[in-house]
């Protein structure tokens, strides 16, 4: 046990000690740093160290919490006192408690989400590869004149839980990224975009060269957009934006947001929901993605859900306090910070294919990439009409308690199959209900950049409002 597990095993017992009914302890540290570049230069650099633990304890239905950063024994002392004296004062929760003792995680597995590469780049490396990805960007064509930055960040995490049903484990993490975001100018007309690369390890990043050369290239296919007349029309979502839509049927899946009567699928397990063609699958088992780990925030160890099946809601995501509110079990989808109590969260939750008859690979990721150079045009599927393709979605138009959807959006316009010319200023709007319903074609380019990931998509009909 390390001394850190022995530390939240230590707050637990005084907990218990104390008068608690049940306890849970997380302690999280980790190192960040984040560096810019732009224009050649070194524009910011920050490093951060955080260490600190948090306490939740129950007296029967009620709950406390306490924090600090102070993690001597008397520091941790007072931490346990103040959550109890919350506890005390704190309204009954009949659904209030721990995990079954039967949910929880056996052990931590070695599931590839800790690299050592990335502790091992000192900060003249880093800086090196922020200033290579600008330059590349810069580079590519003489119409870029310019870069908004290109960064670099890096995470080194240890992650420790411990509970009063004897459950202590951990484990550590990594991730590093890169992006730029360049810009690019014809005439009068300016565009910018961006593009980034994302990996638990430094040697799964993309190079920097591909990654400004990506960026700039989604900046030189912007200029010169036209407007289109407002009309309804197929649209596809490239992987980027499809990734938009999974965050949206996220937060319709939610549990804590069923509770609350915040989701149009309320209800609806069971039932259709969308075109028979979509599957979506909540996975933290995945080797190193970034949405992986050997267990949740409660203890319970994360698994595959198939949240929707061809088309057929089948499960919620859910911590253990949304399970029983629902009268359901936890799919082991609990995050938290340091205080407080568990909300829902995801881990790598993904759009796929109709998922295949028994006997084939039924995974729903056969194939996939974890990172892939950027490419253009996405697939398209054959015979397509004139469409509206999305590169990129602006605003915030979107309320999944309803289904309203309403985003702005920028990309190109489609003909005779191809790619005719880029389109901007436009609104593309419908119900977040319709357009599940109205899939009609989905792309096999999943390729894991985050948590959140789909294949390009085809919705059948929406509203394209422009001039």
């Amino acid at each position: 046990m390390s001394e850190l597990e022995r530390l939240a095993r230590q707050g637990v017992l005084l907990a218990l000690d104390q008068g608690a009914t049940n306890a849970e302890c997380t302690i999280a540290e980790g190192e960040q740093l984040s560096l810019r570049v732009r224009m050649h230069a070194l524009e910011q650099i920050e490093e951060a160290i955080r260490r600190g633990a948090g306490i939740r304890v129950l007296k029967g239905n009620r709950a406390g919490s306490a924090t600090t950063n102070d993690m001597s024994a008397e520091g941790v002392s007072r931490m346990v006192g103040c959550a109890l004296d919350l506890a005390r004062i704190a309204s009954e929760d009949p659904f209030a408690g721990l995990p079954g003792p039967g949910d929880l995680a056996r052990c931590s597995d070695d599931l590839g989400i800790y690299s050592k590469d990335v502790t091992e780049l000192n900060t003249e490396e880093r800086v090196a590869l922020a200033r290579a990805a600008e330059e590349a960007a810069l580079q590519l064509d003489p119409r870029m004149v310019g870069s908004e930055g290109a960064t670099f960040g890096a995470y080194v995490g240890h992650h420790v839980f411990a509970n009063s049903l004897e459950f202590c484990r951990s484990y550590r993490t990594t991730n590093c990224s890169l992006s730029v975001s360049a810009v690019a100018r014809q005439n009068d007309g300016m565009q910018r975009d961006y593009y980034c690369s994302s990996s638990r390890s430094a040697a799964g990043l993309e190079s920097p060269e591909d990654v400004g050369r990506a960026a700039a290239g989604r900046a030189l296919r912007r200029l010169n957009p036209r407007r289109i007349v407002t009309q309804k029309a197929p649209v596809i979502f490239e992987p980027r934006a499809a990734g938009s839509l999974v965050g949206h049927l996220f937060n319709a899946v939610n549990g804590s947001n069923i509770c609350r009567g915040m989701s149009f699928l309320g209800g609806r397990l069971g039932k259709k929901i969308a075109s028979e063609l979509l599957t979506l699958i909540d996975d933290s088992q995945i080797p190193g993605l970034l949405g992986t780990s050997p267990f949740d925030d409660e203890g319970v160890r994360g698994g595959r859900t198939i949240v929707i099946e061809n088309g057929v809601l089948n499960s919620y995501l859910l911590n253990t306090y949304s399970a029983r509110r629902l009268g359901l079990k936890t799919t082991g989808n609990a995050k938290r910070g340091l205080a407080g109590s568990a909300c829902v969260g995801h881990g790598n939750l993904f759009i796929t294919g109709p998922r295949p008859p028994a006997g084939h690979d039924s995974s729903g990721i056969a194939g996939f990439r974890q990172a892939a150079t950027d490419e253009f045009p996405p697939s398209l599927p054959p015979g397509l009409p004139d469409s509206l393709l999305v590169t990129g979605l602006v605003g915030r138009g979107v309320n999944t308690t309803t289904g309203d959807y309403s985003q702005g959006a920028v990309g190109f316009w489609v003909e005779n199959a191809e790619i005719a010319y880029p389109v901007s200023d436009i609104v593309i709007s419908g119900k977040l209900q319709q357009m599940l319903m109205d899939i009609e074609w989905i792309g096999s380019d999943l390729a894991f950049r985050s948590s959140l990931a789909s294949p390009t998509l085809l919705v059948g009909r929406m509203m394209v409002a422009g001039r």
